[in-house]
């Protein structure tokens, strides 16, 4: 009989639901509990996806047949979840962000390192076919010398999605707006592609919603490669569009919206080129007007990954520190907000 990894899951919200559904679906993992303070939500999970109930912590950790956790409760709390997660000895699985500043993501990564436990930050995107395969392209140099590297999110959200909630749209809780809690997946996937920022100079403001965070943040870009780009997110514009992003080089040029390549034009063609122009479609919204509309392959994948790790000894395709370099992009464009200058990073 092969061996399985016992996950459990830390908080009982519309996002656990996502990570019991990847689980269900791994042949190497399985759910065997389920923690929240609140026993009536933590109920809820467990009676779709059968495991045990947790309202204690500590009981919750000392569990042997738990061997890692899911972390899937308001981003301020991921720090203090994910080092007590470490510290008990269980590898761990963390939505974005890791945390809402560089230094409590700074104290997670060395409370796993200290405990010798695997860290993987929730960026599904980055396992999509289509990202690996603008990813493959940039290191072939393909793009040539990039030149302009830019990402635009026009979702929108009801004022429900912050009123409903105590901790959306507060600095202390979510750690940001629509850059942070939405726009942080594309960030890290423009920062897998193109490489870190030198320069960041950010204008915010809550346009359309009563919250004390952004809901519309516009940025300049200067990155180490020597490329210059731009931010455009928000969650004021309704319906709510796909997100994009563009990469713009001497040698070629890949634009891509939600995780499907739509532009990919090279002087130069190569084997293979036109069948991926063939297979360019329209794209959907996706979690432009709801959070609940994410598919939950990227989980799936991602979750396998860690599995693999756990038991085969394999490295992590995402690691946390490769969550720390959104997490320090972000807070240095809020930065840049609070003073009115550059963020140099």
């Amino acid at each position: 009989m092969n061996p399985k990894v016992g996950y459990g899951i830390i908080g009982a919200g519309m996002i656990a639901r996502f990570h019991a559904e990847a689980l269900r679906q791994l042949e190497r993992a399985e759910l065997v509990a389920v923690f929240d303070s609140r026993p009536e939500a933590a109920r809820k999970i467990a009676e779709d996806f059968p495991c045990r109930v947790y309202t204690d912590l500590d009981a919750f950790f000392a569990a042997p047949d738990v061997q890692a956790v899911t972390i899937a409760t308001p981003s301020g709390t991921h720090g203090e979840l994910a080092i007590a997660a470490a510290r008990a000895g269980k590898h761990i699985l963390c939505e974005k962000p890791l945390e809402i500043t560089v230094e409590k993501v700074d104290a997670i990564l060395r409370a796993c390192e200290e405990n010798k436990v695997l860290l993987a930050p929730v960026f599904q995107t980055r396992f999509d076919p289509g990202v690996q395969r603008i990813k493959a392209a940039v290191d072939a140099g393909r793009l040539g010398k990039i030149v302009l590297a830019s990402l635009q999110m026009h979702w929108f959200r009801e004022p429900s999605y912050y009123t409903g909630s105590a901790w959306r749209g507060t600095w202390a809780m979510d750690g940001g707006g629509a850059l942070m809690n939405q726009a942080i997946h594309l960030v890290d996937i423009l920062l897998y592609l193109n490489g870190d920022a030198k320069e960041i100079y950010a204008a915010a403001g809550a346009l359309t919603h009563r919250i004390e965070v952004e809901d519309t943040l516009c940025a300049a870009v200067k990155f180490r490669n020597g490329s210059l780009g731009t931010i455009e997110v928000s969650t004021s514009c309704p319906p709510g569009y796909p997100r994009k992003l563009e990469l713009l080089g001497s040698k070629g040029n890949i634009a891509m919206e939600a995780s499907r390549i739509t532009r990919w034009d090279f002087p130069e063609e190569l084997p293979g080129d036109e069948e991926i122009r063939r297979g360019i479609s329209a794209v959907d919204a996706a979690g432009g007007s709801s959070p609940a509309n994410i598919d939950v392959s990227g989980h799936v994948r991602q979750l396998g990954n860690l599995t693999d790790a756990i038991l085969d000894g394999t490295k992590l395709f995402l690691d946390g520190r490769e969550g720390r370099r959104a997490v320090e992009f972000i807070c240095g464009a809020y930065d840049s907000v609070r003073t009115g200058r550059p963020h140099q990073f």
